[in-house]
């Protein structure tokens, strides 16, 4: 009862916004037809307007084949069939491909390319212009030239685009991404110009449009829904402002020594990957779940944990929390594992592949709170060593060869610009890289000699974007997978690809059953032999020569041996959900059933 009435305030809250700010379109269109009358009645045949027929008219007199052609493409690009074609292609992937459908951001962009069309025939209704008296490349349609409204849809589409990639997105990429984004309007508006369809006022008056129509929108689906979602989470008794008034949590008795009654964490954190704004959500959110004692230590390439092994040795802590990529994770729970006391992420690095194969959300903040209020779940780490490699913990992956290489020298300065794309950059320095002579045993049987380019032992298998380069793994699976990547010439690296880009729709291939010699750890060979896969619970890996190594996408030194086992369920995590609980149901045999205590019972 609790969870409906906690649906039905937030959908009444959302309703009540939208009919709050639904006046503002009223206000838009009524801004937008007395513009049009100003510019049509009033500033007609006043400078600066008597300049502005200028402009189509060079255009029309220097008009080129490319010209011609680049200036159709953005014309098709911001016409009614393509702007609906790309509104619902956007809409169904908001609602498809994430982790959850993304109902309030697929209803922004949505309702903005339709609010904006029905203003701008509300107003060519009122508002009549002809078009520039230049030969003119595309047919007129019988609306007005005031104002364009392929510029005031290619604002409403790829503006609202940008803003959603600003404003529900991490990392500098995102930057990249909007300014490309916000691009194309002005350019679709210089090509409607160009092509002798409108006047640069049209253009302008168009800009207007779709800008206000997003204000408008922006103001009625996304502003204040964080706060609002917020303060439907805060438990009973904590005040919408802040976390300063923490009620008692049960179950927690008063310290002898005088240390606060709160529950205890620590949290490491990142100093770079997570920044002082969410640093401070990261303490609010903690504090309104009951964690007022909270303990910070900060990373260092010395100390990856930081302070974290001094603060479990001396005992009494209640959660962990990771503020930072997948470097920090792993070296939290390499202390962690083991011992009992739970692991929460707030996945704010380059990769963050623990948390999005634990179907976190991609913002830290709310990652962070839907695992408060989850439960506790054991999963499994992976355990390498090598020479000269001291044995570690992984919660991700570990590897040789292409991939350490491309981890190793991937610049600092454009991971933190670009995040994961830069590794794409420091990948094409290595495409030629030599193959690898290697062999690799499987749970202690006879060795198997092989030629690749790159090793990867996984404990996860799903990378970037939803590419599953282990298809098979599972972080509850009690199994470590490996591939061995070896395409051969441009048909191989093509066979690759085109085999690894299916992998993320297609659905999960049968997971073999342990157990079954041919099936547990036999060969599986896919894309004409550039991959193959094999599954053990220990992999030891020797190379003829000494290649580059990593450890959940960590650079470790060079070596010759990489020995990688599992320990099964030995990490417990703070998590919204059972691991794979979005995911299709596991091959009979495969897993091994996740064991849940609510997170109360710890305490």
């Amino acid at each position: 009862m609790t969870g409906n009435k906690g649906s039905m305030t937030t959908e009444n809250g959302g309703a009540a916004r939208r009919f709050r700010y639904a006046w503002l379109v009223a206000a838009q269109a009524t801004l937008m037809i007395l513009l049009g009358f100003f510019v049509t009645r009033v500033a007609d045949g006043h400078w600066p307007l008597t300049l502005e027929d200028r402009l189509p008219r060079a255009f029309a007199e220097h008009r080129s084949p490319l010209g011609n052609g680049l200036s159709a493409g953005l014309s098709l690009m911001a016409s009614t069939e393509g702007i609906v074609g790309v509104t619902l292609v956007c809409v169904a992937a908001l609602l498809v491909l994430p982790r959850a459908p993304r109902w309030t951001e697929a209803g922004f962009l949505g309702a903005s390319v339709a609010v904006q069309s029905a203003v701008f025939l509300l107003v060519t209704i009122f508002v009549e212009r002809p078009r520039p008296d230049v030969p003119q490349l595309d047919g007129a349609p019988p609306t007005s030239s005031f104002p364009s409204g392929h510029v005031g849809a290619s604002v409403a589409l790829y503006g609202g685009l940008a803003t959603l990639v600003l404003s529900r997105t991490r990392g500098p990429w995102r930057y990249l991404t909007a300014g490309v984004l916000l691009l194309v309007p002005p350019a679709v508006g210089l090509s409607r110009v160009y092509r002798g369809m409108h006047h640069p006022s049209d253009v302008a008056g168009g800009l207007l449009n779709g800008g206000a129509t997003l204000l408008v929108m922006g103001l009625v689906f996304l502003y204040g829904r964080d706060r609002d979602s917020a303060s439907e989470r805060a438990p009973y008794g904590v005040p919408r402002g802040g976390a300063e008034e923490v009620p008692a949590q049960p179950g927690r008795l008063a310290r002898p020594d005088g240390r606060p009654t709160g529950r205890r964490v620590v949290v490491v954190r990142h100093p770079h990957n997570c920044p002082d704004e969410l640093a401070a959500q990261v303490r609010t959110r903690l504090g309104r779940h009951g964690f007022t004692d909270q303990r910070w230590t900060s990373t260092t390439v010395e100390r990856p944990g930081g302070g974290l092994a001094e603060e479990c040795a001396a005992g009494d802590v209640d959660l962990v929390v990771a503020c930072g990529g997948d470097g920090t994770v792993r070296a939290c729970a390499d202390v962690v594992a083991g011992t009992g006391i739970p692991l929460a992420l707030v996945p704010c690095g380059t990769g963050n592949l623990l948390a999005r194969n634990l179907d976190l959300p991609a913002d830290p903040a709310t990652a962070l709170e839907e695992a408060l209020d989850g439960g506790d779940f054991g999963i499994d780490v992976g355990r390498v060593e090598g020479d000269g490699l001291p044995p570690t913990r992984f919660a991700v992956m570990t590897g040789a060869g292409f991939d350490a290489a491309m981890v190793r020298d991937a610049s600092p300065a454009l991971k933190a610009r670009l995040g994961w794309v830069a590794y794409t950059l420091s990948a094409a320095r290595h495409l030629r890289d030599p193959r690898m002579r290697l062999n690799i045993r499987l749970d202690g049987g006879r060795r198997i000699r092989r030629r690749a380019r790159m090793v990867v032992i996984g404990n996860v298998g799903t990378l970037q974007g939803g590419l599953e380069l282990l298809p098979r793994a599972r972080p509850d699976s009690g199994r470590l997978e490996i591939v061995l990547f070896d395409p051969r010439g441009a048909a191989g690296w093509l066979a690759a690809a085109t085999h690894l880009a299916a992998r993320v729709v297609r659905r999960p291939a049968p997971a073999p059953t342990p157990g079954d010699p041919d099936g547990a750890n036999g060969a599986d060979v896919v894309a004409g032999g550039s991959l193959e896969y094999f599954s053990a619970t220990r992999i030891e890996v020797r190379f003829a020569r000494a290649q580059a190594r990593e450890v959940d996408g960590d650079s470790m030194s060079e070596g010759a041996l990489l020995t990688a086992g599992i320990e099964p369920g030995a990490l417990r995590m703070r998590l919204p959900r059972a691991p794979g609980a979005a995911e299709l149901p596991h091959a009979p045999g495969h897993g091994s059933q996740t064991q849940h205590t609510q997170h109360t019972a710890h305490h």
